[in-house]
């Protein structure tokens, strides 16, 4: 098995057409003697294993930042040299065959071992990895996260970082097979599968509601007296995060309970339309604050306000091993020193009829 991979253009990149009428899936599917001569590469097994993880060739060529056409070119080339098919391709999605689920385990073992070898043969080389491996919310990653690096360039001036924003179980799945060294999630949105990683508490990111800049909610105790038609009705027109978790059912109850009578007029998949939705005045969102500071545009038009909901909980995720590594150690460290650090300026005090607490505990 070598480490090079082949020549990305030769020949024509197999297409990533729909499978193969009836008539012809046997034959196509039947096993074929392997290919002479050298066996699978490294490159080759790692887009097998990123195309299985994904199921689309368009994610997958994104997570690699290679192109399509390579993609299906290298899969082909190690279909023909293991002799059989690892996957049905379908337009829109490549789904494992049988022997594909037979080798998906055992290429992640494989390429498990080799990253934890890589990893500590580092330490020999140079005394610490070059590489840092990120993944997680946008927020962190844009907020925190340049400020840490930023404080940690003067003791390790040659490291460069690996950065994707990532969901949380998109997250986990990239520290099980050991292709980011750290994760950056919120507490409340982590399952079963995130307790065989060390979480390390990273900062509190306070929630907060966000309004248009034209309701003026300072010392509001009663929105029905203090408050015209207008305002009244954008105040319970809601727009929703889908948050993909109880957390975004316990939101929901907040609004229900403070907002008596508000409608759902939108529910988005980043927080980013959420605040367009506000800033264009149709309604009002609770987000958490870090996700409001994309940048000065971002706070034009809008006002937030701080709110009795208990804050998002920031954890970095890692391997137990990787704990007292260097140079992960100090980025954690410097990490942490940044979130607590964290000034949240332009942060409303609660207006009085905001008062009440969400229902049950935010983790």
């Amino acid at each position: 098995m070598t480490d090079q991979p082949d020549e990305e253009t030769e020949g024509q990149a197999m297409k990533d057409a729909p499978e193969p009428a009836a008539a012809d899936r046997a034959e196509s599917d039947a096993p074929r003697a392997p290919r002479s001569g050298s066996g699978p590469t490294l490159h080759q097994l790692r887009i097998f294993r990123a195309v299985a993880r994904a199921e689309t060739l368009t994610r997958a060529a994104k997570d690699l930042g290679l192109t399509q056409p390579t993609l299906s070119l290298q899969l082909g080339k190690l279909e023909s040299t293991v002799g059989t098919r690892l996957f049905h391709r379908r337009p829109g999605e490549m789904a494992l065959t049988e022997a594909g689920e037979f080798l998906l385990p055992h290429v992640e073992q494989m390429l498990r071992i080799l990253t934890e070898a890589e990893d500590g043969m580092a330490r020999f080389r140079g005394g610490y990895q070059s590489v840092l491996r990120l993944a997680g919310l946008d927020s962190v990653l844009r907020g925190v996260l340049p400020v840490a690096v930023g404080q940690m360039q003067a003791a390790y001036p040659d490291i460069s970082f690996d950065i994707r924003e990532s969901a949380p179980a998109e997250v986990v799945e990239l520290l099980h097979a050991r292709r980011i060294n750290i994760g950056l999630v919120a507490a409340n949105s982590l399952g079963g599968a995130a307790g065989a990683f060390e979480q390390l508490p990273i900062m509190e990111d306070p929630y907060v509601l966000v309004v248009p800049d034209g309701l003026d909610l300072d010392g509001v105790r009663d929105p029905d007296v203090e408050l015209s038609a207008a305002q009244r009705a954008v105040l319970r027109r809601s727009v929703h995060f889908v948050f993909g978790s109880s957390h975004g059912t316990r939101v929901s109850d907040w609004y229900d309970r403070l907002l008596p009578g508000h409608s759902p007029i939108a529910h988005c998949r980043s927080f980013d339309t959420a605040l367009s939705f506000v800033r264009a005045g149709t309604g009002v969102c609770i987000a958490p604050a870090l996700a409001t500071l994309g940048g000065a545009a971002q706070l034009e038009g809008v006002r937030r306000y701080r709110i009795d909901v208990p804050p998002r909980r920031i954890l970095a995720l890692l391997l137990a091993q990787q704990r007292r590594l260097e140079p992960v150690a100090t980025l954690v460290s410097q990490l942490q020193e940044a979130g607590a650090a964290w000034s949240f300026d332009g942060v409303r005090r609660a207006p009085p009829f905001l008062s009440t607490p969400l229902p049950g505990g935010a983790g």
